[in-house]
């Protein structure tokens, strides 16, 4: 049996942290920022951790 192959687009946007938790980007970074305030803006600087729920997958996306 071949081994399964990690998935490359979800190497590249999540980072395995040292308590097990999953690093995550934020949304609405990349262009025309202007119309966002600033209150919004200054949010999406804080580290984003994927949800539980969501985890088990990611993990599996990117070990494998």
């Amino acid at each position: 049996m071949p081994k399964m192959k990690s998935v490359k687009g979800a190497v590249k946007r999540f980072k395995v942290k040292k308590n097990g938790q999953i690093k995550r980007g934020t949304a609405f970074r990349s262009h025309i920022l202007t119309k966002q305030d600033a209150k919004t803006r200054r949010k999406q600087h804080a580290p984003k951790v994927v949800a539980a729920s969501d985890a088990k997958n990611v993990k599996e996306m990117i070990v494998s």
